[in-house]
């Protein structure tokens, strides 16, 4: 069975905190979403401000493959005309096929809220679907906080679909504005919906207060909803609103509906990676389906049991979405999940060999003094080829120095002297920096780029610290992640430590010497 996706990522997303888009970021969402397949795109609110209205006279001629835009506002305004409704003229200018309009469907909402009488509102949702209905367009009915309204008053929550629908409105949609129902609420009262107005499309439009706006919406789905609204990445006001990656993959995969075209499920995990960037914001590394360890396996029993037979710890094909299987180099992580992390590194490895138990017991070791490989690949690469006795060191290190400078001159606070040896020539090399890392980071490059001057076109691009015992205060040990790129690739690197700097720089310098192994191909890339 076909259900209609109506993603609101540009309006109801973009109420969520820290969540902003440009006008070019709105037509990249767009593409995006066409390109997966939803069908509609409720694109703002072209009342709102002039900027919303120029943005929907740019998109007026844009040739979309699949989704329909729609432009969003709410009913007329108490006690004024249809026809005199600044709103309502909006959604007329705005172009689109399909608009969508919130009103009142809980009674407290409507006396205490809007100040009208039930009939008053009633009105207004009728009037407003015919005016808009008799200029051309298909209305899509939101209304709002349906759910709760149905618990105080089912009869007025009715009633306020029933305006709509003898009005002409193409969708009514249910909406859990304050996101608190249960799933078999969602369920019981949509139900009630669909057998009320079986010729007109019920739409499910949940927020997720309670976390549960996924299970809501799928509930109401069982119940007849024919039309799924939500946020592709669950953006949205406070907590958000219900998340179309998960919706989408579960009913899809699991229940057999079809949401988006059937050979468009795989660019599910690349589309949400787009949007998020658009949106300059971060997948939860352990969201449903798309989180980069959705698929990611620690413990040595589960590595093993996926290796063997994948659905023993995987619910779905990850490849069936466009993501990946993942092998977390840890203290746990048994030997056949550590293989296979190494294999395409080191093809001659022995999986029962005397080797693996090596590297095995020295994964442990680390582990004790503080060290992580999980997100650190390259450093545990380097680990391996010194056991493997394949390591031939790129520099030698014979000193460095920091000297911190307050007050700041020109933004750097920070300088670093470095002195390595490369084939028995040393080298002396000194920097400023806006802090020590950033120094080093400058200092050790310059020693270095007369003997690799590719390691110009190498950059740190992210650092983080992570105090491991913080009952010791400022003795603690710490734990240094260090993250380069060299053109298209990147790698992340370790180091542990008490000292803070001396964490950075064996995280730097592992950094530097993985980059010169993999240009001199000592190691697979």
């Amino acid at each position: 069975m076909k259900l209609q996706i109506f993603d609101s990522t540009l309006r109801d997303g973009a109420q969520g905190a820290n969540i902003s888009f440009s006008v070019d970021d709105k037509l990249k969402v767009i593409h995006a979403l066409d390109a997966l397949g939803v069908d509609f795109i409720e694109a703002g609110n072209p009342f709102s401000n002039p900027a919303e209205m120029q943005f929907f006279q740019r998109i007026a001629g844009l040739k979309l493959r699949h989704a329909k835009i729609v432009a969003f506002g709410s009913t007329r305004r108490k006690g004024v005309e249809p026809a005199e409704d600044g709103n309502l003229k909006s959604l007329l200018a705005a172009g689109t096929e399909y608009v969508a309009i919130f009103g009142k469907s809980h009674i407290r909402h409507v006396t205490d809220v809007l100040k009208a009488t039930p009939e008053e509102n009633l009105a207004m949702i009728g009037e407003s679907v015919r005016f808009l209905t008799e200029h051309g367009k298909k209305v899509v009915f939101d209304a709002e906080h349906f759910f709760d309204g149905y618990k105080a008053d089912a009869d007025y929550a009715m009633r306020a679909l029933e305006s709509a629908a003898n009005a002409g409105a193409h969708t009514l949609c249910l909406c859990d504005t304050n996101g608190g129902i249960f799933p078999d609420e969602a369920e019981r009262i949509t139900r009630a919906v669909c057998e009320r107005f079986p010729d007109v499309v019920v739409a499910i439009h949940c927020h997720n207060d309670g976390d549960l706006a996924v299970a809501d919406s799928i509930a109401a789905v069982a119940a007849g909803a024919r039309q799924v609204q939500g946020t592709l990445l669950g953006f949205g006001e406070r907590c958000g609103n219900a998340n179309l990656c998960s919706i989408i993959c579960n009913l899809q995969l699991k229940r057999g509906y079809e949401c988006i075209p059937p050979e468009n499920l795989k660019q599910m995990y690349g589309c949400a990676m787009e949007i998020a960037e658009t949106a300059n914001a971060a997948i939860r590394p352990n969201q449903p389906y798309v989180g980069m360890n959705a698929f990611a396996h620690k413990a040595g029993m589960h590595a093993d049991g996926v290796l063997k037979y994948s659905s023993s710890f995987e619910h779905v094909d990850p490849e069936a979405i466009g993501n990946k299987r993942k092998f977390l180099l840890s203290e746990i992580s048994g030997k056949s999940a550590i293989y296979d992390k190494l294999k395409n590194y080191f093809p001659t490895l022995d999986k029962n060999g005397a080797e693996m138990g090596k590297i095995v017991s020295a994964l442990k070791d680390r582990a004790l003094a503080g060290y992580q490989y999980e997100a650190a690949e390259a450093s545990f690469v380097l680990l391996v080829e010194k056991i493997l006795g394949k390591y031939k060191n790129s520099f030698d290190l014979i000193s460095y120095k920091i000297i911190s400078e307050q007050p700041a001159i020109e933004g750097k606070v920070a300088s670093a002297i470095v002195k390595i040896r490369v084939g028995g020539v040393t080298k002396i090399a000194a920097a400023d920096g806006e802090g020590p890392v950033h120094a080093m980071d400058l200092a050790l490059r310059a020693a270095l780029s007369d003997f690799y001057p590719e390691i110009a076109r190498m950059s740190l691009v992210d650092f983080k610290v992570r105090v491991l015992d913080s009952d010791k205060a400022t003795a603690a040990k710490v734990r240094v992640l260090i993250t380069s790129a060299g053109g298209a690739d990147g790698w992340t690197t370790v180091g542990v430590s008490d000292d803070v700097i001396e964490a950075s720089w064996i995280a730097l310098t592992d950094s530097i010497d993985y980059a010169l192994m993999r240009r001199l191909a000592k190691i697979s890339p």
